[in-house]
């Protein structure tokens, strides 16, 4: 239906994903399994549904998928507020990942809203 790869909003969360492992590369090792599992998992998600939806048959299959990607960013930014609570990251390494989220959220709300 889209080609994923020439989409602004997929190559921007490509790379927001690579800022997310880069945040969490020194985060304890005990967050192995917490934290830095489900960030980076979130965040690999973002870019993966929106590929997959750009995939699907329909403009309401791939709208859902964008969906999925908008509560991914939404659980990025849940599990920074906590990681910034518990010191994990500095105030502006969470205020450039809340910044990023936002301009993320605006772009997968426009292209849902395109396919309209």
């Amino acid at each position: 239906m889209h080609n994923y790869k020439e989409l602004k909003v997929w190559k921007r969360a490509i790379d927001f994903a690579q800022l997310i492992y880069q945040t969490t590369k020194d985060f304890p090792a005990e967050e192995k399994f917490g934290l830095i599992s489900q960030l980076r998992r979130a965040a690999v998600s973002v870019p993966s549904n929106i590929a997959e939806g750009a995939g699907r048959n329909t403009k309401g299959e791939f709208g859902q998928f964008l969906g999925i990607a908008s509560g991914s960013l939404c659980e990025i930014e849940t599990q920074t507020i906590i990681a910034k609570n518990l010191e994990l990251i500095g105030k502006e390494a969470f205020e450039s990942i809340s910044e990023e989220i936002d301009h993320l959220q605006r772009m997968l709300f426009n292209l849902k809203k395109s396919l309209r």
